[in-house]
């Protein structure tokens, strides 16, 4: 493989399927072009940055590298005119603004993400990650897709409590999850996004009717400026709640326990104490790195790794490169939850951490400390199958056969 195939990988949809082909791509650029001009066909050019370190800094640098106009990687066909390579958006979540508007925009969830509010969550939590398990032990020597049947549902019961709304919406929420749009049509995608406006619309004029101790009626009732949200921001803010909110931990939960099958030395340390929890749930969230890229507009000129980036041009930040950086993970090929430091960015870093960061490792972890301790065995059931992506996903099919204790 050239440098040039390197590069091109990153605008492969089929190579995020590939763990083999991605890396063997990301550890070329990493060591002779870190920062590097591809020209992908059907694309904008960009500068693919694949260091942690350049990654890093292209991120603290809020100021210089923007999110406007391309948040996220998308073919030329889809670009509005005159946005310089920005996809027209109807809606903007959180991780495509820029600062003010961003700070602003975070702050409206902000105080349902501290660590004081995600701690209060731990006891409901545990009951989730508890029937998460007990589905999975119903399932007694059965082979059992995991990802549908334990990972994506456990996810979508925390997204239910966090949003205050109880089991008899699940099927509905979970129609407007990535997970459930990803396997749609392209009209059944389209009714999906209208049934999503009205339904999170009613939502909201519900809780500002009949305010609750809720996620959904802190978006409803939220102020700026003295103003209520406006539909678009209403309906922005539950965009990413179910976004990020679903996809992180079910694919993390899902990658964690293929790495744990895959790496029987890693589990046992997990079992019998030599490891612990909240490090083996950093070093999940680094191997799988759901968010596989976001896009940055430089607005001046500015140096990264030595090149000398334009304004106007835009840069990839590859995160599955900068997760397994030999320079910050020795051995960043291998599964190891006794990793500590782990200094993943997976979460991203700077203004646009992911808010939800904490609420995701908690996810994982309470999920892990309830399987642990009751499973007997565990083994592949097939050959697991990966999304085709260049943005977010994971595992799409992971047939497994577990016998549980209990």
């Amino acid at each position: 493989m050239s440098v040039a195939e390197a590069g091109l990988t990153l605008a492969d949809p089929t190579a995020y399927a590939d763990d083999d082909r991605l890396h063997r791509a990301l550890d070329l650029l990493r060591r002779e072009a870190p920062v590097r001009w591809v020209t992908p066909p059907g694309y904008h050019p960009f500068w693919a940055v694949t260091r942690h370190a350049d990654v890093r800094e292209v991120e603290r640098r809020g100021d210089v590298f923007l999110s406007a106009p391309r948040p996220m990687l998308a073919p030329a066909r889809t670009v509005a005119p005159g946005t310089g390579g920005g996809k027209k958006e109807l809606l903007r979540p959180l991780a495509h603004l820029d600062d003010p508007e961003h700070r602003v925009m975070r702050a409206v969830t902000a105080s349902r993400f501290t660590p004081q509010a995600v701690a209060a969550l731990r006891p409901r939590i545990r009951d989730l990650a508890r029937r998460a398990v007990d589905r999975m032990a119903r399932r007694q020597g059965e082979v059992c897709e995991f990802v549908s049947e334990v990972a994506d549902a456990y996810a979508l019961d925390v997204l239910l409590v966090l949003l205050g709304l109880d089991d008899a919406e699940a099927a509905t929420v979970g129609r407007f999850t990535p997970a459930a749009r990803r396997s749609m049509a392209p009209e059944q995608r389209t009714a999906a996004m209208r049934e999503f406006y009205t339904y999170f619309l009613a939502l909201t004029a519900d809780r500002r009717a009949h305010p609750r101790d809720d996620l959904a009626s802190v978006i409803a009732n939220a102020r700026v400026e003295g103003r209520l949200l406006d539909d678009h921001e209403v309906l922005s803010q539950f965009v990413i709640i179910l976004m990020a909110g679903h996809d992180t931990a079910s694919v993390t939960v899902a990658g964690g326990l293929r790495a744990l099958i895959e790496n029987p030395g890693q589990l046992s340390a997990l079992r019998d104490g030599a490891a612990r929890l909240p490090d083996a749930v950093e070093e999940m969230i680094r191997w799988v790195t759901p968010v596989k890229a976001f896009m940055r507009t430089a607005r001046e000129d500015h140096t990264v790794g030595g090149v000398l980036i334009r304004a106007g041009e835009a840069v990839l930040l590859s995160y599955p490169s900068a997760n397994r950086d030999e320079s910050v993970f020795p051995d960043p090929h291998r599964f190891d939850v006794c990793r500590t430091p782990n200094r993943q960015l997976a979460f991203g870093y700077g203004v646009h951490h992911c808010l939800g960061a904490s609420l995701a490792r908690l996810e994982i972890e309470e999920f892990f400390a309830e399987l642990l301790p009751r499973l007997v065995s565990a083994t592949l059931a097939g050959a697991p199958v990966q999304l085709t992506t260049t943005f977010s996903g994971g595992l799409k099919f992971f047939p497994v056969r577990c016998v549980l204790k209990g």
